[in-house]
């Protein structure tokens, strides 16, 4: 099993003392595998997220993702386990400004000293970038920066893909073509997908399903 999450809580703090988002999940994604998470806005679904890539800590529980329990790692740790294995999709892109666009597919890759010109250069050509890539993001529009942000993540050759809102920004027809490249890529390279969504629709393309409400995973 390529991630295993075992009774993971989080809480935050209010005004009036802790407040619960994760009361316990338990959840396990085989390589291969895609997921979509649902449920409410709050509901806690880009906090597991986070939780899962290492970017904040657990109040309790467990998170093993390829062999490596991330609850057990230090901020060093989590974050070389990120170069490694997993590759994030932000919602906002969060691509380089000062980048064009062919060092921003490489970044990731080159941080987790993976980078190879040949898979970089296949990967832009399929998501229609291959004319693009002296440009930088501001000379992009929103769908072809998502495009980027896919491409990066994916360049670095990872176990994991986490992905919060991949298409949010984009109008659904964009939406639709963009998530239909992200899977047909994600299955060429095996790795494993979680994705977070409101759309049901791209939910619905996804080989799993799991709804996040109050704390829990249904």
């Amino acid at each position: 099993m390529l991630l295993t999450v075992k009774a993971l809580t989080k809480s935050y703090s209010g005004a009036e003392g802790p407040v619960p988002v994760l009361r316990g999940i338990d959840l396990t994604v085989a390589a291969g595998d895609t997921l979509a998470l649902t449920g409410e806005s709050g509901s806690g679904k880009s906090t597991l997220l986070h939780l899962i890539a290492g970017l904040d800590a657990a109040d309790g529980g467990s998170i093993t993702l390829a062999g490596q329990d991330v609850t057990q790692l230090d901020d060093g740790g989590r974050a070389a386990l990120r170069r490694e294995s997993v590759g994030i999709i932000f919602q906002q892109f969060n691509l380089i400004p000062s980048l064009d666009i062919a060092a921003n597919i490489a970044f990731q890759a080159r941080l987790a000293d993976s980078y190879s010109p040949t898979s970089a250069r296949e990967l832009a050509d399929a998501l229609g970038l291959g004319d693009h890539l002296q440009k930088y993001p501001d000379q992009l529009s929103g769908g072809q920066q998502q495009r980027v942000a896919i491409a990066r993540a994916l360049a670095a050759r990872p176990k994991l893909i986490l992905a919060d809102e991949p298409t949010g920004n984009l109008d659904e027809e964009t939406a639709g073509e963009v998530m239909t490249q992200m899977l047909a890529l994600v299955a060429q390279t095996g790795a494993a997908l979680v994705m977070v969504t409101h759309s049901p629709r791209l939910a619905n393309q996804m080989s799993r399903q799991l709804h996040l409400r109050q704390g829990l995973l249904a």
